[in-house]
Order: structure tokens, then C-alpha cells, then sequence
């Protein structure tokens, strides 16, 4: 199992417990992003830069995972292609996306898109948090239990 991150959105508290997590179990994580993201020099740990442009980073992570790996990810329609490819997706929040659940986030998504493009203001997302990062920490220590071999 290998661990990728969707990295130009991930919050840098959520990087930070990847970067323990990795370093503590000798996981490989690889941050993808457009943009340059310092991360500490460790074999565990790798970060690739992909050029700009819309849905890049996105096309380099679905076509780099493998089955049952984990990919960090905000990006609900992402996370469905992950899924799609028998690998699994988890929200920086804690949601971990499944086959049973992906479509009505999906559908929750574009509604919100709908209602935004149409002028409602929808609210957006509140602020990441300590309780954010909290359930995110428990969740990746739940999947990992339950799905890694060393």
C-alpha cells in the first residue's frame, strides 16, 4: 500500500500527520501538486511537482495508484475515479469515500455547484480545525490498522 496526496489542497496540518505517519510505519507517501511543496527528506516521503494546468495533478494520481492504495483527497470527483480504480479515497476532514457513498457525494456536490452557479450563496466549507484534524488522524489510524501490511 502506498499512500498519494492530492497536496495543493491539503491542509498543512493534515501533511504534517502524513509525514509522521509515514517516517513511524515506513509507509511511502507521494505529495502531488502544481505548485512547489517543501517536505522533509526521508525514504518515506516523496513529492512530484506535475506542470499547471486544470486537473493535472489529478490525472497523475489516477494514473499512478494501484489497487488498495490511499489517496488523500478533497476532490469528491477524484475520489470517485480512485474508487473506480479499487483503491480507496479519504477526505483531509475524516470521510472516508466508499463505493457505497461516493455517489451521493457526488450528487451533493454538483447540487451545490448548481446552486452556486445559479447565485445562491451555498455557505462554503468552515475553516479546518482541530476537531478536523483530529478525526482525519483517527480515521488514517483506522484504515491503516485494517489495511497494511508491512
Amino acid at each position: 500500500m502506498q499512500i498519494w496526496v492530492d497536496a495543493d489542497a491539503c491542509p498543512k496540518p493534515v501533511r504534517d500527520i502524513l509525514i509522521r505517519t509515514a517516517n513511524r510505519l515506513e509507509i511511502v507517501v507521494t505529495f502531488i501538486s502544481n505548485q512547489y511543496h517543501r517536505i522533509p527528506q526521508t525514504k518515506f516521503l516523496k513529492a512530484i511537482q506535475v506542470p499547471g494546468g486544470f486537473d493535472v495533478a489529478d490525472e497523475y494520481i489516477v494514473d499512478q495508484i494501484e489497487k488498495d492504495d490511499l489517496v488523500i483527497t478533497a476532490d469528491i470527483p477524484l475520489a470517485s475515479l480512485i474508487i473506480e480504480r479499487n483503491a480507496f479515497a479519504l477526505n483531509p476532514r475524516g470521510k472516508l469515500y466508499t463505493v457505497e457513498n461516493i455517489q451521493d457525494s457526488l450528487t451533493m456536490r454538483n447540487l451545490k455547484d448548481e446552486l452556486r452557479s445559479s447565485g445562491v450563496d451555498t455557505g462554503g466549507q468552515k475553516p479546518f480545525n482541530h476537531k478536523n484534524r483530529e478525526i482525519f488522524a483517527n480515521q488514517l489510524d483506522k484504515f491503516i490498522r485494517r489495511n497494511w501490511q508491512k
